[in-house]
């Protein structure tokens, strides 16, 4: 069975003009998205339909196969399901073949992650549906106005005494964020929800993104809730190693020049604690750059990390070192801030970058962190992986 997804992406916005490539918490929108259809275990291509050349650049750097979209599909009246309909009718080259599923995802829906697109996918196939939706359990008062302008109480009698919320029979609200689709009754009815439709809860938000409220909702939500990056439990549990360059990720990459040519650097205190903390698991530290810079050393000794360097071949000390210490690549995590560190990042079962990272590292990143080098990026990372192996036990 093939099942691909697809991104409708147009380059205009009348809420929030640019949003669709807007950073949030470093990774654009769209990039977002174009994550979350990659990392689900079902889906063999991602699509970014678009009429903006930007976008599908940014679409095309975090994994996507982007595709222009017509002029008169690119208007702010144009349906998301023509942008669909399109891609399934005029462009099989791209497609290979016409698939069985269609996995739509929007963008505007941030929190999008890997397992929720696995969830409602799993849900079609297993109901043996033919459309399946996001939602998420709304179990507020629900009202609406009658011909003489008074309330009506739609889920609840207002007349009688007041009823705990939660006791008011389950309502779903649609996220936004995954509708799943078999294509044969698609293209038939043109209609995402197309014969049986079901509903698939997920441990999602109801944020969706269209205007510049909605912007600073998600900013307030992802600094203060738990972790929402695209990575599984799996990936942390198999976790014995943790491997981070120095520049740029346990310093800003500031240098401090004395009168007498002497230079400093600064570092920060909360790192030291967030491995200790490792340490004490029994998890094996190296910090790895590319020259043997004696601040790096020093700074390794401190931390009670191994030190290795390589002037043009990260990936081949790291590799050395991984054999040396019996473990396998899917057992090690990896910080890394430079374009020299992505070698080595992608060949390791967990990658994150600061959030000060060249933005080509925090593209392919697993993680992109709230914290920037210098500024406890280290630390957050180290308490990530603590707080999400304890939720695992």
């Amino acid at each position: 069975m093939k099942i691909v997804a697809a991104i409708p992406a147009r380059g205009g916005s009348v809420g929030l003009p640019g949003k669709n490539i807007r950073p949030l918490n470093g990774i654009p929108l769209v990039g977002r998205t174009v994550r979350a259809a990659l990392g689900s275990r079902f889906i063999s291509d991602v699509f970014v339909s678009s009429d903006s050349e930007q976008i599908l650049s940014v679409a095309h750097k975090y994994g996507a196969i982007g595709f222009q979209r017509p002029d008169e599909l690119s208007g702010p009246t144009a349906s998301s399901e023509s942008a669909l309909i399109h891609l399934l009718r005029n462009e099989p080259t791209l497609l290979e073949g016409p698939p069985d599923i269609l996995v739509f995802l929007q963008c505007t829906a941030p929190f999008t992650l890997a397992h929720h697109v696995d969830h409602v996918v799993e849900a079609l196939l297993s109901e043996d549906a033919t459309s399946a939706i996001s939602v998420v359990d709304d179990h507020g008062f629900y009202w609406e106005v009658d011909e003489h302008g008074a309330g009506v109480g739609l889920n609840h009698d207002p007349s009688l005494p007041r009823i705990r919320r939660q006791d008011i029979s389950s309502r779903y609200r649609e996220n936004g964020a995954v509708y799943a689709m078999r294509v044969p009754e698609f293209l038939e009815t043109e209609n995402r929800y197309c014969g049986k439709t079901i509903l698939v809860p997920l441990d999602s938000t109801w944020i969706e993104i269209d205007t510049s409220q909605d912007w600073d909702i998600a900013e307030a939500f992802i600094k203060t809730a738990p972790f929402t990056g695209a990575i599984n439990m799996d990936a942390i549990a198999s976790i014995k190693a943790l491997v981070s360059s120095f520049e740029g990720v346990h310093t800003d990459n500031s240098v401090f020049v004395s009168v007498d040519g002497n230079e400093t650097i600064r570092c920060n205190r909360s790192d030291e604690m967030g491995l200790n903390h490792l340490i004490g698991r029994g998890t094996d530290l190296l910090m790895l750059e590319r020259e043997h810079s004696p601040f790096a050393a020093a700074r390794a000794r401190k931390l009670g990390m191994e030190f290795r360097s390589h002037p043009s071949d990260k990936k081949a000390a790291l590799d050395e070192w991984r054999l040396a210490k019996r473990l396998e690549w899917g057992e090690i995590a990896f910080i890394g801030e430079d374009i020299s560190d992505l070698p080595a990042m992608l060949a390791c079962g967990l990658s994150a970058a600061p959030r000060s990272a060249q933005a080509e590292v925090k593209a392919q990143a697993d993680v992109v962190l709230e914290r920037s080098g210098g500024q406890g990026a280290v630390r957050e990372f180290c308490d990530l992986l603590i707080s999400r192996k304890s939720l695992g036990n």
